[in-house]
């Protein structure tokens, strides 16, 4: 558990790769974070070859990250084979926990990684989770990521990933909550027909910070990525998004897609996106763009003539970001996580609803993806 004692301040935090305006307040964030304690003693490192893994969050993020964790854990996958079961990577707030991990999937192998981080007390806590995971050539990768946490505790979430030739990543984020949450991504597609799909999804509430960075480098030859955001802010919500994808010199014949959207409740909502192509190849394709919007008086005519209040309409579009977490739960630990703050943000019987709809199996997920916000 991190003592909280003592404090420092972590500047250039989710920093992307380009630089806006300055007055946008944009270019990166700042966390109060817990001293790392001085220790006497030797603590166990990640194989250097991970310190070249970029994770999204900062050099200055990863340091502390690494100084407070203690000992990092590694897990090797062999090669050619198939995990069944899900590398588990879970931080419990409400201890302050940090972690520092490294998962190497060896070459034609199969796995999946869950990151949960979750709190349920109200104490003012701070945590961290960081994972580096490398993918060797043909390695099949799912990532399931659900950050659920009250409005009391400050979070540090880093992911980098290293894709190999002919590697794909499929990537699922759940930011669910939390006093102050940096979310930061990097993907580094470095092998010739290496594929990354990335959903994510968040909701924010009250006087929340939610910061996002995503960065996808797109080296080799013929790669894609998908990147799909879409969340819900409400109240007086803040969140950031930057999300770039970077074609660097010798990625021909590389597509890259990015989108978000955004649906805003509340009236005091601040809402920040940054999305940026860099390219430096001739052959490439990148697009991006933004949607944001709030639900038209129409609609809620609409939904109102159908029997749902406007605040009963709202939780009906919260509901479905908590709903699409637990269908796309990896393990226990992400289902519980993501209920507990259902209950949290849309009270016992919605939460009880969600529970029951799941157990029941009453519709596949590519039923309730349709229906997602």
């Amino acid at each position: 558990m991190m003592d909280a004692g003592s404090c420092t301040t972590l500047e250039h935090v989710n920093v992307p790769p380009a630089q806006t305006w300055n007055y946008l307040k944009i270019n990166e964030a700042t966390l109060r974070m817990p001293t790392p304690p001085a220790k006497g003693e030797v603590t166990s490192r990640l194989p250097r070859l991970f310190c070249a893994v970029e994770d999204g969050i900062g050099e200055a993020a990863t340091r502390w990250v690494e100084d407070s964790a203690g000992d990092a854990r590694y897990i090797e996958v062999p090669r050619h084979t198939r995990r069944e079961e899900p590398i588990l990577v879970e931080v419990d707030a409400d201890e302050g926990q940090v972690a520092d991990t490294g998962v190497l999937v060896r070459e034609g192998a199969e796995a999946t990684v869950a990151l949960v981080s979750h709190a349920t007390g109200d104490g003012r806590t701070h945590s961290a989770n960081l994972v580096r995971i490398i993918c060797e050539r043909g390695a099949r990768l799912t990532v399931n990521e659900v950050v659920a946490l009250g409005n009391t505790h400050t979070h540090l979430e880093g992911l980098g990933i290293q894709v190999g030739e002919d590697a794909t990543v499929t990537l699922r984020q759940y930011a669910l909550g939390g006093h102050q949450v940096a979310l930061g991504m990097a993907v580094d597609l470095v092998g010739d027909r290496s594929r990354l799909e990335l959903e994510t999804r968040y909701f924010a509430n009250g006087e929340e910070l939610l910061d996002v960075n995503h960065v996808v480098r797109q080296r080799g030859r013929d790669t894609r990525a998908d990147l799909h955001a879409h969340g819900l802010l409400d109240d007086a919500a803040q969140k950031t998004l930057r999300e770039t994808i970077d074609l660097v010199h010798g990625a021909s014949r590389s597509k890259g897609n990015e989108s978000e959207t955004v649906l805003v409740v509340g009236e005091g909502v601040t809402n920040k996106t940054l999305p940026v192509i860099l390219c430096d190849e001739d052959d490439v394709q990148g697009n991006h763009g933004a949607s944001i919007g709030s639900v038209g008086a129409d609609q809620l005519a609409y939904l109102a003539a159908r029997g749902l209040s406007e605040e009963a309409a709202f939780a009906l579009f919260a509901r479905a970001v908590f709903d699409d977490a637990m269908i796309h739960a990896a393990v226990s630990e992400a289902r519980a996580a993501a209920l507990a703050r259902a209950t949290e943000v849309l009270g016992a019987d919605v939460a009880r609803d969600l529970s029951e709809a799941l157990e029941l199996g009453q519709d596949s997920p590519a039923e309730r993806d349709d229906a997602t916000c």
